[in-house]
């Protein structure tokens, strides 16, 4: 753990060129910022990809290590670039530095997001840039740090490193979604339509997810967001490949619960981890 806002559970010895991240299933709310919003915690956790840590919390088991945010999504979205800032939430003038228009800030979802999944605003004032660069120090800051020294060390020790970005995605899409009101499959895997990961990699995870009985789509409706972007650099050896985990497997999306299948899930998948390693060595030799 690091100064209590990130966790990185390390493998006994790291036997795979693999790293596991979870940027958004962090539960340790702030009372400050609870106070400071308009909605309760129960809504503003409807934006966390709840409980995903625990679903792939068997990859250092496989000789992978596991990278968690433990700070809400609803407060520091770190798969975003750092300064994705949406200036109508602020109190006073941004900085020059500040990425003030993009999709997702008009969406409402930058770095500290103006509202949550369900479109509703967070905040009931503004916030001064102050507090917004000190959540990106002490917040984002050493998420990344973590990230990158796990994949230097895996790039110097296998020759290439492979890196699953994972999360949980609603059971439907929904009003603001390209896919509204339509039922989506259980696993989605985004590869910035081949841009952040060798084909290869993507083939063998839709492979063996299909293998343990899950329907599988590509890029559609999510193809990866900043970290898959950032870091998925096949020419260097880095590759980042993004996992949405249907929510209906394993939750109640309405009470933000664990349900019954919870733990089959977490069975599945720590299979699929396990097939991806021994399958990642291989694949280390042939890109």
């Amino acid at each position: 753990m690091v100064n209590g806002v990130i966790d990185v559970r390390l493998p006994a010895r790291q036997t795979a060129p693999l790293i596991f991240a979870s940027p958004h299933s962090g539960t340790d709310y702030d009372p400050a910022f609870i106070a400071s919003s308009r909605l309760d915690e129960k809504s503003l956790r409807r934006s966390e990809d709840s409980f995903v840590d625990e679903i792939f919390a068997g990859a250092p088991e496989s000789g992978a290590p596991l990278l968690r945010a433990l700070y809400p999504r609803a407060y520091l979205d770190p798969n975003r670039e750092p300064y994705e800032l949406d200036p109508e939430m602020f109190s006073e003038p941004l900085p020059g530095h500040v990425k003030t228009r993009s999709d997702r800030v008009r969406a409402g979802f930058g770095t500290i997001a103006r509202m949550v999944a369900s479109g509703a605003e967070i905040y009931a004032g503004k916030m001064s840039y102050a507090e917004a660069e000190r959540r990106i120090e002490t917040l984002y800051r050493p998420y990344h740090r973590a990230l990158e020294g796990l994949i230097e060390a895996t790039l110097r020790d296998f020759g290439a490193a492979f890196l699953l970005d994972c999360h949980s995605m609603p059971s439907v899409g929904g009003p603001t979604d390209r896919d509204r009101g339509t039922p989506r499959p259980d696993i989605v895997l985004g590869d910035r339509f081949g841009a952040s990961c060798t084909p290869a990699v993507v083939e063998a995870a839709e492979r063996i997810l299909r293998d343990l009985g899950f329907s599988v789509r590509r890029n559609e409706p999510y193809a990866g967001a900043f970290t898959t972007a950032h870091y998925g650099q096949p020419g260097k050896r880095v590759h980042a490949l993004q996992i949405e985990v249907n929510r209906r497997l394993y939750m109640n999306e309405a009470t933000v619960a664990r349900s019954r299948d919870l733990p089959r899930l977490r069975k599945k998948m720590t299979r699929f981890i396990a097939a991806m390693a021994e399958e990642s060595l291989a694949l280390v030799e042939t890109i």
